[in-house]
């Protein structure tokens, strides 16, 4: 395929500062000038002249040496969920899975390697590993992730496992690729995925997919809650109808809004 930096359309500049902006995690909310050209492979030169014009926009702020986002590129987010009208149309039908249920409930998408909360609807219950719109999670170790992935063609799966680094959350996390090839063959015949104390011990979930009108998966929901209040087993046979439901009505809901549906394919 032709590399989209060699056509006339694509913005060098752009994706440079772009990049910038994605080097700012959880983990490295602030960043040195030679930090951010490290992660992003920019030189020092170009690393600065994007960091200076993103500081000059307010979307990077600067505390001595360091560089840290400023709440201007919520904007990006927010334009996003207001136009897509994500409240209305996701979430009512995973606020009824959370009333059905006492679980919390999720929508998610792939992101490359993670998987990306859209809409999350809580419970009162505290959990150790909090989520929330906006949320990342591995993909191998997620009900969402695994899937999601299932229900992709043969070569994104493969194209997944050849760059994955399957670690270890939990002594439960299946990080061999046999074992987890064995899991995807298996969600995507049963129609559903569950893990329990993969990505953190005492967290139980399951998740099945969602379709667009091309029979493609696009996203799909869970329920979660904490192995004290529910085992695996129990799990599965009394949400998994809830969920499928709700599945079918938010379905239903992206025929109406083609364009969420294109919005969050893959």
């Amino acid at each position: 395929m032709k590399n989209p930096r060699d056509d006339g359309e694509y913005i060098n500049s752009l994706a440079k500062g772009l990049s910038v902006l994605r080097t700012f995690t959880r983990e490295k909310p602030e960043l040195t000038l030679s930090e951010v050209a490290a992660l992003t492979g920019l030189s020092p030169a170009a690393a600065r002249r994007c960091l200076n014009t993103l500081v000059h926009l307010d979307y990077v702020g600067k505390r001595g040496k360091l560089f840290l986002l400023k709440p201007e590129v919520i904007v990006f987010a927010s334009a996003f969920l207001e136009s897509m009208n994500l409240e209305e149309i996701v979430q009512p039908h995973l606020q009824q899975v959370r009333d059905r249920t006492g679980d919390s409930s999720s929508l998610a998408v792939l992101f490359h390697e993670n998987i990306l909360y859209l809409v999350h609807v809580s419970t009162n219950r505290m959990v150790r590993l909090a989520a929330g719109v906006g949320t990342q999670f591995p993909i191998y170790a997620t009900s969402l992730g695994r899937i999601m992935l299932a229900y992709q063609h043969k070569d994104v799966i493969e194209a997944y496992l050849r760059k994955a680094d399957l670690k270890a959350f939990t002594d439960k996390t299946v990080v061999t690729l046999s074992k987890f090839r064995s899991i995807l063959r298996k969600a995507k015949r049963d129609g559903y995925a569950s893990v329990q104390d993969e990505l953190d011990y005492g967290i139980v979930s399951v998740a099945v997919p969602v379709f667009n009108d091309r029979s493609e998966v696009v996203a799909a929901i869970n329920c979660s809650t904490s192995t004290a209040r529910t085992k695996q087993e129990e799990m599965i046979s009394s949400r998994l109808p809830v969920l499928r439901e709700a599945a079918n009505r938010i379905e239903m809901e992206l025929r109406r809004y083609p364009l969420l549906s294109y919005s969050v394919g893959v």
